[in-house]
């Protein structure tokens, strides 16, 4: 057999067998009584809408909740091969830089499905809305989704205030305004900041404001728990 008809040969049996690991997912799903959606197969973002790309991301939330997970079954040289010389996301997610909040996988997406930003706590700064920016005017992300998450040490130490090494507490005055409107509950402010983060992107950003206003946006918050591994919206 020729060398190049060997590489297509692989290739598609590989691609078969992403489809067969994918369908078997959502089917042994459906007999356990999990009702989990398919992902989607997704390209220039598939012409989706604001509210699909949303639900896309929480569809691929309740599979990782579910110990369902579809991204993990595709073939990394396929995806590399397909992403190296662009990037096509559905959404954006501004996130904690907790580690134990791996975005790709709460949502359940492959390489170059998300277009991520991070920094503890999860809020906003110039540097952040720029590089958001980006991705809603010059790669046509549909959803754009503040994800706090519980037990977030940024928070907890912003609600201390306690004297920290180095430039640690230069995070304190992002999230204060969500200290102050909690009560000091330590969920609620968690839950808060990241809706206020939000509100913030949608009012100090026009890019995203325009995006938004036009209908090609849409923006949320929410809060992944880390003990379930859902992502409720807030």
């Amino acid at each position: 057999m020729p060398d190049n008809a060997r590489v297509h040969t692989d290739s598609g049996r590989r691609q078969f067998l992403q489809t067969v690991c994918s369908s078997a997912v959502v089917g042994f799903a459906a007999q356990a009584g999990i009702e989990l959606v398919a992902p989607l197969k997704l390209s220039a973002q598939t012409n989706l809408s604001p509210d699909a790309a949303l639900q896309e991301l929480l569809a691929g939330n309740q599979r990782f909740a579910a110990n369902r997970l579809t991204s993990i079954e595709h073939d990394l040289t396929i995806l590399k091969e397909h992403t190296v010389s662009k990037q096509e996301p559905f959404a954006a997610v501004l996130a904690c830089a907790d580690s134990r909040v791996p975005v790709e996988l709460v949502f359940d997406q492959t390489i170059g499905h998300i277009f991520v930003t991070r920094v503890a706590g999860n809020f906003v700064t110039p540097e952040i809305i720029a590089s958001l920016e980006y991705g809603v005017a010059v790669l046509g992300v549909k959803a754009l989704l503040v994800l706090g998450h519980s037990n977030c040490g940024a928070v907890k130490a912003a609600m201390k205030a306690d004297t920290v090494p180095g430039q640690i507490s230069a995070l304190y005055p992002h999230i204060r305004q969500a200290v102050e409107q909690s009560g000091g509950n330590f969920d609620k402010a968690i839950e808060a900041n990241a809706k206020i983060q939000a509100e913030l992107l949608r009012t100090s950003s026009t890019v995203i404001r325009e995006a938004v206003k036009a209908g090609k946006l849409k923006v949320e918050a929410g809060v992944y728990d880390l003990a379930s591994g859902k992502v409720a919206l807030s």
